[in-house]
């Protein structure tokens, strides 16, 4: 019995005469029928058995099966079932074949270049409709890009405009024009002479005079044992590499970094970015916000000492919550720069250094804006005891901007464990021997100077004219130094931040823009954060003058804040 086996009433295994073997009986006599199957497959049949009762329950269940695979080919078929011919065949797609899409076509010939390209020099007009036609702004949107002054030379601290307008430039852009704008004749000899004899080497494949010397300096004057080196094209692929050698070498992949901070503009480094402009890099894993000790809205402490403890405090539990063995880094600015030149409170880097240590944790030090004799030092962590990072990053003032180069620093254990290890990570354009002279000229030139010391003049100055400017105008609510590396808090008549960076520049920041174009300064204004970081090149004669301008802006803001 085919649907009833083993249990039909036939089976070996009901005795026969017995009560089960009427009761099976008679739904399979009545209802099904009771057959035999007549064939066995030829495997089954060779099969020996054990004794002759499993043989014959055996035998019942091979014909059953066999039954069943005979009555399943005879239901689906190519051609339908044996039965009913139209039923289960071979399935045909409901919707039939999809036709391809097909592009409109678009004329993707390459263009031919028009004759203006061959003057040298365009007409305002022809710069104004190539600025509307075709340049696109970063982080912002694109609206502002005609406004901007075009700036056609530099010396010194000073650009000029178009128009032949003067300005002084008060935050060297972007903290990064350290040396202003006159280069020196050794920095343009040595690229010249670079580009004359190897204008390019794959890093993977040859290796340059320019980049085993560069290396073998830093690695003289950089503190402790950071001995290993490596050059990507800027800050944030600095700590991009920085990132990625920090996993491969601990095995772990969080990245712990703090609230209002900023490390770079590609995906890990914005993603570590403690401001409005993480937001832009979508939803990044493995990277952790951590409290620092500087707040918008709560105090950490009344005093550094209190601060410095609250926040460690506070770190210590977020890594026992997220598993200090899932850590790789704690990834820092040494001085908070975009931020608003936050110095850490005594004792807190040293703690952080001491926590890392305690739960094998890496230690990154980002110095792409504080680094290269911008807070005094070669290196903003020479102000803390003790304290040497694991990994540290730079850029900007390696090469002062005039080419674009970046750094990475690792202390000897991290560089010999990837002497049988790979790095994982690399670029094209990654220790490019053009840049490097660059940057051998200027940090070697830089040493020959002591830039430390012109800097810590440069600090005197600075930590007296912004003690004046915080007693004397009702728009500063506060101020730091350190070094050639300062910033002011503005606020409005309520005495609250003009804004929260990332928001719509309020009335009265907008004014403040126009009046340091007014006044003749030039510089990178973050509403409310008011940055002052000259070019270290600056004389005692020209920061005075810089920070009278600054007190006129201030002046115009405080006359705009009492009318309210």
């Amino acid at each position: 019995c085919p649907r009833r086996a083993p249990l039909c009433p036939s089976s070996p295994l009901v005795r026969r005469g017995s009560r089960m073997a009427a009761h099976l009986r008679r739904p399979c006599d009545a209802a099904l029928g009771c057959r035999r199957v007549a064939a066995r497959p030829a495997f089954l049949a060779a099969s020996p058995s054990a004794c002759g009762s499993r043989r014959a329950f055996g035998t019942a269940a091979e014909e059953a099966a066999e039954s069943r695979w005979q009555r399943y080919a005879e239901l689906s078929r190519t051609a339908g079932s044996v039965r009913h011919g139209t039923v289960n065949r071979r399935y045909v797609p409901p919707l039939g074949p999809m036709a391809l899409p097909t592009a409109d076509p678009v004329d993707n010939s390459t263009g031919q270049m028009s004759d203006k390209h061959l003057k040298d020099e365009w007409s305002e007009s022809e710069i104004a409709d190539a600025v509307k036609d075709n340049v696109v702004m970063t982080w912002g949107n694109n609206a502002s890009r005609s406004a901007m002054p075009v700036i056609v030379r530099g010396e010194g601290i000073y650009l000029y405009d178009a128009a032949g307008k003067e300005y002084m430039d008060m935050t060297s852009q972007a903290v990064c024009a350290n040396m202003g704008y006159t280069v020196d004749e050794a920095v343009r000899s040595a690229v010249m002479k670079q580009m004359t004899d190897l204008a390019y080497m794959y890093p993977g494949l040859g290796m340059v005079q320019i980049r085993a010397r560069l290396c073998n300096l830093l690695a003289e004057i950089t503190p402790a044992d950071i001995n290993g080196f490596l050059f990507p094209l800027g800050g944030s692929e600095a700590n991009e590499g920085a990132i990625r050698i920090a996993r491969r070498y601990t095995g772990k992949f969080k990245i712990m970094s703090a609230m209002r901070s900023y490390h770079g503009g590609s995906s890990g480094p914005l993603a570590a970015t403690g401001d409005f402009r993480n937001r832009f890099a979508g939803d990044q894993p493995g990277f952790v916000k951590i409290f620092q000790p500087h707040a918008l809205r709560f105090s950490t402490g009344a005093t550094d000492e209190q601060a410095a403890q609250q926040a460690l405090k506070m770190l210590e539990e977020q890594i026992i919550a997220e598993g200090s063995e899932t850590i790789a880094a704690i990834l820092l600015e040494t001085i908070v720069g975009a931020g608003g030149v936050f110095l850490h409170p005594l004792g807190y880097l040293e703690g952080v250094r001491a926590l890392c240590d305690k739960y094998n944790i890496l230690l990154i030090l980002d110095e792409v804006m504080c680094g290269f004799w911008r807070t005094g030092p070669l290196f903003a962590f020479s102000h803390f005891r003790g304290v040497v990072p694991d990994i540290v990053t730079s850029a900007k003032g390696l090469t002062s901007s005039f080419l674009p180069l970046g750094m990475i620093g690792l202390r000897q254990k991290i560089k010999d464990h990837f002497e049988t290890n790979a790095l994982g990570w690399g670029a094209t354009y990654a220790n490019h021997p053009v840049l490097l002279a660059c940057a051998y000229e200027v940090v070697k030139k830089n040493c020959q100077n002591r830039l430390q010391d012109k800097v810590a003049r440069i600090e005197d100055i600075m930590l007296e004219e912004i003690d004046d400017l915080i007693k004397n105008h009702r728009c500063v609510l506060q101020g730091r130094v350190i070094g050639a590396f300062g910033c002011l808090d503005l606020v409005n008549a309520q005495g609250e931040p003009l804004n929260f960076l990332g928001q719509d520049l309020p009335p009265e920041a907008l004014a403040v823009k126009r009046s340091m174009a007014e006044h003749g300064l030039f510089g990178l204004f973050r509403s409310p954060l008011m940055h002052i970081t000259p070019p270290l090149i600056i004389t005692e004669k020209e920061l005075r003058v810089m920070f009278q301008r600054i007190s006129r802006v201030l002046g115009d803001l405080d006359v705009m804040l009492e009318a309210k």
